[in-house]
């Protein structure tokens, strides 16, 4: 049986995080879910919505800026198996954390029970 998953968050480098944090709130409505530092000079700023911005000042952008994705899984294991045939490499973060060969960076994440089903279900057309 193939595992099933979805995306649950995009990981993007930004010059300004603040900007980017107001401008998805007041534009989107999109609220903190975590912070890491302090909110003054917060490192990365998560949203509930998909978003992850990490703080990177000297960011010039446009190229380079996605950083990872982050893929909810209903079955890790069944899914971290799976990833070894395509050639994938463990990545310092863990092994959740993969490189794919054209570079890459996948964060896979144990969902909770259920919840996979659940957010596949969600049809956004409709």
């Amino acid at each position: 049986m193939i595992p099933k998953a979805y995306l649950e968050h995009v990981a993007v480098w930004v010059h300004d995080i603040h900007w980017h944090i107001r401008f998805f709130h007041d534009v989107l409505g999109m609220t903190l879910r975590e912070r890491q530092g302090p909110p003054e000079q917060p490192l990365q700023y998560w949203t509930l919505g998909g978003l992850q911005f990490i703080s990177q000042p000297g960011f010039a952008g446009p190229e380079g800026r996605l950083a990872h994705l982050g893929v909810m899984c209903d079955d890790l294991e069944a899914a971290l198996a799976a990833a070894q045939a395509f050639g994938v490499t463990e990545m310092p973060q863990g092994r959740n954390w993969l490189r794919l060969p054209d570079g890459l960076a996948v964060e896979l994440i144990q969902a909770s029970p259920g919840s996979v089903a659940q957010a596949l279900a969600v049809n956004p057309r409709a």
